[in-house]
């Protein structure tokens, strides 16, 4: 089943982004917290705009839903937050929450859509006729059946095929391209995260801690590519860890790389080239925090690209 979620879309929102695509990654955000669960990851994200407009102007794929500090969403996402800088966006936001204090550091929810396409205004098309105006947020519907079919056809007709649909050849299960088993029917393709979303995700796969020390201090920590995407790696989860700026440093450089068993294995040569490293060497052993979907582990793959192309040795 293929769910596909209708929102009620911000017209300015949706028109900065268009106006500055192609954009890799998309942040969807309300002022407040709120985990979105409407739909799963990978579930299509619909933008109906708002009236006078009452169409469907694009879309997107969830590939994230979590609360995060209106500077990390920024730091990560940029102008794809739908704003041309951090103060418009947080105007914005307190036009919203007037009563209460809004800093950089107030959480705000995110749903981050991968691929995100914006139709010209001569594809737009009518919103589904069940649609109610007192629905505030947004309605799920069924592509397989009724309104839902017809809007997941809209959507196909208007899209290149190498962007999202394609027919009879793979589908979502979790992460993970599978074979497809109805032959015929359009389905999607999960498409690869960008940097922004990258950053968000392992960010919460991880819970907000670095996976190495117990630092839990946000602007401190980075998303790492075992595997640094100039050399091939991807922005997937199973290519990333949270790390505090100077271990994924360390990391980077050679000096220390992750084991098979996901411990932490720090080279002797640090204190031999920096006539110091004992505080990293104290770490040497420790198991990486993991989280808690096995899913989205570091890949065996990925470890072990590093521990013969960067670590440098004992």
């Amino acid at each position: 089943m293929h769910q596909i979620y209708v929102a009620n879309t911000d017209n300015q929102w949706f028109d900065f982004l268009k106006s500055n695509q192609p954009l890799e990654d998309v942040n969807f955000w309300k002022p407040n917290q709120q985990l979105f669960k409407a739909i799963g990851e990978g579930g299509l994200f619909v933008f109906r705009l708002k009236s006078p407009r009452n169409v469907i102007g694009g879309y997107g794929v969830l590939v994230s839903s979590i609360n995060v500090p209106i500077q990390f969403a920024w730091d990560s996402l940029g102008i794809a937050n739908g704003h041309p800088d951090l103060g418009d966006m947080m105007r914005a936001i307190r036009r919203y929450r007037t009563d209460q204090q809004i800093t950089p550091q107030t959480l705000i929810g995110c749903r981050v859509l991968a691929n995100p396409v914006f139709f010209e205004p001569d594809e737009w098309f009518e919103i589904p006729s069940d649609w109610s105006s007192n629905i505030v947020t947004g309605k799920v519907y069924d592509s397989h059946y009724g309104e839902g079919a017809r809007l997941l056809q809209q959507l196909e007709q208007r899209t290149h095929p190498s962007v999202l649909f394609s027919r009879a050849k793979k589908s979502f299960e979790g992460f993970e391209e599978v074979e497809q088993a109805r032959y015929g029917e359009p389905v999607s393709i999960l498409p690869r995260l960008g940097q922004g979303a990258f950053r968000i995700r392992i960010a919460g796969q991880y819970r907000f801690e670095c996976a190495i020390s117990e630092t839990r201090v946000l602007p401190a920590l980075e998303a790492a590519h075992i595997r640094p995407y100039s050399l091939g790696g991807t922005h997937e989860a199973s290519n990333g860890l949270l790390l505090r700026k100077d271990i994924h440093s360390v990391l980077d450089a050679g000096f220390a790389t992750i084991t098979d068993e996901y411990k932490f294995h720090v080279s002797d040569k640090i204190r031999q080239v920096f006539n110091n490293g004992n505080e990293y060497r104290r770490l040497h052993g420790a198991s990486i925090k993991l989280p808690q979907d096995s899913a989205y582990w570091p890949s065996l793959e990925n470890l072990r690209w590093h521990q013969s192309q960067c670590y440098v040795g004992d």
